[in-house]
C-alpha cells in the first residue's frame, strides 16, 4: 500500500484520484466512482465529493492507497 500526502485537513475524493494517479482528469474518477470502482475504508463511495481525510484508505482499480498528512 503506498501513501498519498495531502497538504490540507481533508481532500475530496475526486481531487485524490488525481492527486494519486488513479483517475486522469475529472471526467474520469467521476467515471470510476460512478462505476462502483472506488472504496474508502473498504466501503463503496458513490460520493465524488466525499471528504477524505489523513488515516483513510481508499481503493480504486487494485490498488490501494492511505492518505497521510503534509508535515
Amino acid at each position: 500500500m503506498r501513501e498519498v500526502e495531502i497538504r490540507d485537513d481533508m481532500i475530496r475524493l475526486g481531487q485524490l484520484l488525481k492527486l494519486a494517479g488513479a483517475a486522469e482528469d475529472g471526467a474520469h474518477a467521476k467515471d470510476l466512482i460512478d462505476g462502483d470502482e472506488v472504496t474508502v475504508n473498504g466501503e463503496v463511495e458513490i460520493r465524488r465529493g466525499r471528504q477524505v481525510r489523513p488515516g483513510d484508505v481508499v481503493g480504486v482499480g487494485g490498488e490501494s492507497f492511505r492518505v497521510t498528512a503534509r508535515p
